[in-house]
């Protein structure tokens, strides 16, 4: 098989987001700030069980972050955050009390009693 006939299997995102996800995203990238080029997720060290999720914009594209383009904006991954999130879905909830991204991981293997933060 030489160059010109070998075919690149697209690999599957790290992270699946829901059609209510992909639209919050195009939400905040409509009143995203000028130098805003895509939301990103991130898995900082913080809360009781030692990693929480944090979704930011993002003004610049780091080399190892994941890349997921959405009808709405581009989604990023932080590099050092994709193995603990990799199967994870992404979905967007609001109710009459709250509104937030919620994480359906199956890396973590605990969470605070406030929901705040996991373990992997």
């Amino acid at each position: 098989m030489n160059a010109e006939t070998k075919t690149t299997r697209q690999r599957p995102a790290a992270v699946i987001l829901t059609p209510a996800a992909e639209q919050r995203i195009a939400d905040l990238m409509s009143k995203a700030p000028d130098d805003a080029i895509g939301v990103k997720l991130s898995t900082p060290r913080r809360g009781c069980s030692g990693l929480a999720y944090s979704v930011d914009y993002v003004s610049e594209e780091e080399k190892f972050d994941e890349k997921i383009e959405t009808p709405g904006g581009t989604f990023y991954i932080d590099g050092a955050s994709v193995l603990y999130l990799v199967g994870s879905t992404m979905d967007w909830r609001e109710d009459d009390f709250t509104a937030g991204f919620v994480f359906e991981n199956p890396n973590a293997t605990g969470s605070c009693g406030c929901g705040e933060s996991f373990t992997v």
